[in-house]
């Protein structure tokens, strides 16, 4: 809950409703695209925690509560990074919290906040995903209509032309693209 992967898992579910798609891509497919790509997005903060905290505790020069503060470090910096404002805002408020500054916002205020956060975020980038394919199903199920086909189900014949256009714009690199750049990385 503290990484990149309830935005990514959010975004593909979307996703595969989107298109249609009941059971395919299957959900262990889909938490394994996921999981990958976290650690992808959330190499350096794991690099970091494990030159600064890990390594150090594991050769005995630093001890385990030292090595956990220093863990905390980079996660909350990634977190506060990827938090709106807003979502700091409004949990500083509910937990009486008055921190300084921004990096001094306590974790159990920050966790919360991130994932609101984060599952906002999905939510959008989920919307716009969904409004090609449901114009894809709007106009063939006029089309049906227009022609008296109402007998016949609208998504058994957009089911074709949404993969198809899936397909033809590269919709899975498009997906990971946006999701990796989402979280700041190549920019």
């Amino acid at each position: 809950m503290m990484t990149s992967f309830t935005r990514i898992i959010v975004v593909l579910s979307i996703l595969r409703q989107a298109l249609g798609l009941q059971t395919t891509p299957s959900n262990q497919i889909l938490v394994g695209l996921a999981m990958f790509l976290s650690f992808y997005i959330m190499s350096p903060v794991l690099n970091e925690i494990n030159d600064t905290a890990l390594q150090p505790y594991m050769d005995n020069k630093i001890t385990s509560k030292v090595a956990f503060e220093r863990a905390q470090i980079p996660m909350h910096k990634f977190m506060r990074e990827q938090t709106r404002p807003d979502d700091i805002s409004a949990f500083m408020e509910y937990a009486g919290e008055k921190p300084t500054t921004i990096e001094n916002v306590p974790l159990k205020v920050l966790i919360p906040a991130f994932m609101v956060s984060e599952l906002k975020t999905a939510f959008q980038m989920g919307f716009m995903l969904f409004l090609p394919f449901l114009v894809i199903d709007l106009v063939v199920a006029s089309i049906l209509m227009a022609m008296g086909m109402m007998m016949l189900s609208p998504m058994i014949v957009s089911l074709p032309f949404k993969i198809m256009l899936f397909v033809l714009v590269d919709g899975w690199g498009l997906i990971m693209g946006t999701l990796v750049s989402s979280f700041g990385i190549g920019s």
